[in-house]
């Protein structure tokens, strides 16, 4: 099954489906990452705070898959904002990867409460990895509008994506909006709200009409609307099933369904980004 893409701003593309593995642990992450790679998945989600580059880089150099088939995307620790930091961070995931090249590096959130409230520097310091050919692309995560707002016109550099909380209960919109107002793609994490949606009588019927499942419905619901998504699971069926989502399409009226179900703020599953301040240990 063909995965379509999404070009991104500066004229790269992306699999608008990947594989994420956060929360699988490091141990277990060569395995796992070696299994969606065998599945079909091209694009693969870490981060250097899942802790598990190093499987993700030993899955990719295991594989014989052409380099140039596959997007790897990692993103940086909350601890190294600061941009000496910031470059020594980015060294240490290329090499815990494997990489000379990766195809997008993101900030993981912006901390607008911590490093005196500066998150432009850092955004500056990610931007000359692109200058300096070792990353293809870069981007940020869990960014507000404000934020958005205040990186671009700082420095006249627009991020390539903003990977932020989506699914049919937050859907996140004023955050949508900003992005593709500005160009930028969004990626949906946690695109079936942790499992929460599972259950949706909504989503129930809508999944029995197409014969399919709530999960596929919901990714699907994510695509039609132009996003990204990376579904996250350790369970080879789980993963074919999520890449399944291709041979089917929603209505308008059950895109609008589902957009329907959106709780504002009462349905978000992750932390605020405007005071989330949590640096790892």
């Amino acid at each position: 099954m063909t995965v379509p893409t999404i070009t991104l701003n500066n004229g790269t593309t992306i699999p608008q489906l990947g594989f994420g593995v956060f929360q699988v642990p490091p141990e277990d992450t060569a395995a796992v990452t070696t299994k969606a790679l065998e599945v079909g998945y091209r694009h693969i989600d870490t981060a250097q705070m899942y802790r598990n580059e190093a499987g993700v880089g030993d899955a990719i150099r295991d594989s014989g898959i052409a380099r140039e088939e596959l997007y790897v995307t990692s993103k940086l620790n909350n601890g190294f904002h600061r941009p000496d930091d910031a470059k020594r961070a980015f060294d240490e995931t290329m090499q815990r990867l494997g990489l000379d090249r990766i195809d997008l590096f993101l900030i993981h959130w912006p901390l607008p409460t911590r490093y005196d409230g500066d998150f432009v520097s850092t955004w500056r310091t990610l931007a000359s990895f692109v200058d300096d050919g070792r990353a293809a692309s870069v981007g940020v995560s869990n960014f507000q509008p404000a934020h958005l707002e205040r990186i671009i016109e700082e420095t006249g550099v627009v991020p390539a994506v903003n990977q932020i909380e989506v699914h049919p209960y937050f859907g996140n919109e004023a955050a949508r909006a900003a992005s593709h107002d500005r160009g930028v793609a969004v990626e949906a994490w946690s695109p079936i709200a942790q499992g929460a949606v599972l259950d949706d009588e909504v989503l129930g019927k809508i999944a029995a009409a197409h014969g399919k499942t709530v999960s596929q419905v919901t990714l699907r619901w994510h695509v039609e609307r132009g996003d990204i998504v990376f579904p996250k699971t350790t369970h080879e069926e789980r993963m074919r099933e999520n890449f399944e989502i291709f041979d089917f399409s929603l209505t308008p009226d059950e895109v609008a369904a589902i957009s329907a179900l959106d709780r504002g703020a009462e349905g978000r599953r992750g932390p605020d980004p405007d005071t989330f301040d949590w640096i790892p240990d």
